[in-house]
């Protein structure tokens, strides 16, 4: 009687809540504060990129735009930079995320077999690097003396390696992955390679999934490596360009983009780092959905469980 006054037992054997509890409130309350911190300074960036110059300086604008207009977006197009800097991004990041998936899985993959003899001593050097590092100028001479400077691979290959995701991907596949599946597999004869393409791989989307997107974010918000190692300007990414574009602003007003054509810019340096971000911004956005699924699951089932 008690459990009937709480809930309702639905035909497919679900339970509809019938009355919310001050603890529901509780709940809900802090869910909507935390998806507020979220959304809110977001939502606050795209409405300056989209509202016009003057109400942006006497920051009049907060949850709707004002004097809507899309000139900073037009300028940003306009910038055959940005636009080159974009494309540049992109690929960078797509080699990046691809060859770290690479060496992320030849790592993992052996050393989540009990048969690896050695299994404990590569799982210790294959963590070094997560605990240790030589750090910035041993780093710089190192490159240097690899001739990477200047050049697109120095912002590809120093990082395709992460120990992190190599011990998340191993764990996912100790405990997803039955050692009964690839014995049968060996009896009917396979390899090690067809294992791990026709079995393996298939059987892993949710970490692959995870851990690509690790790897693309990682790359796509990072600016630090293209500011050490990169001096010529077609070889910025979207992410340090920003950067410089907001010190600029910050150093004087009259910083922009770049006049295309010549002519003066109109758009004050507020409203066009507001375009700026909301452009490099906006494909993580419409990436994600499609592979938030994935990103769930893998993301618990490759925990780290000790």
């Amino acid at each position: 009687m008690a459990n009937r006054n709480k809930d309702e037992v639905s035909a497919d054997g679900s339970r509809a809540i019938s009355k919310f509890h001050i603890s529901d409130v509780l709940i809900i309350i802090v869910l909507v504060i935390l998806c507020a911190t979220c959304v809110l300074p977001f939502w606050h960036v795209l409405v300056k990129s989209i509202s016009g110059n003057a109400a942006v300086m006497q920051k009049s604008v907060y949850f709707w735009p004002k004097d809507l207009t899309f000139e900073a977006f037009g300028k940003v197009f306009a910038d055959k930079s940005m636009v080159h800097s974009m494309w540049y991004s992109v690929m960078v990041t797509v080699i990046f995320t691809a060859l770290g998936m690479i060496v992320c899985t030849c790592a993992a993959y052996p050393l989540s077999k009990k048969r690896l003899k050695g299994k404990r001593f590569f799982t210790f050097v294959l963590m070094v690097p997560m605990y240790f590092s030589a750090g910035m100028i041993p780093s710089y001479l190192l490159i240097n003396d690899l001739n990477l400077l200047d050049n697109m691979w120095v912002l590809i290959l120093p990082l395709i390696y992460s120990p992190y995701n190599m011990l998340v991907m191993k764990t996912y596949l100790q405990s997803t992955i039955p050692d009964s599946l690839e014995e049968s597999a060996f009896l009917d004869g396979a390899t090690n390679l067809q294992i791990l393409w026709k079995i393996v791989l298939p059987l892993s989307k949710p970490i692959i999934a995870t851990l690509s997107l690790f790897y693309a974010v990682g790359r796509w918000n990072s600016y630090s490596d293209n500011m050490y190692y990169i001096q010529s300007d077609n070889l910025r990414m979207i992410q340090y360009k920003l950067y410089l574009l907001v010190q600029g602003a910050e150093a004087s007003i009259a910083t922009s983009l770049g006049d295309v054509g010549g002519a003066t810019s109109s758009t004050t340096p507020e409203v066009l780092q507001a375009a700026c971000i909301m452009f490099v911004t906006i494909p993580v956005i419409i990436i994600y959905p499609f592979i938030q699924k994935y990103f769930v699951k893998g993301a618990m089932v490759g925990a780290v469980k000790g």
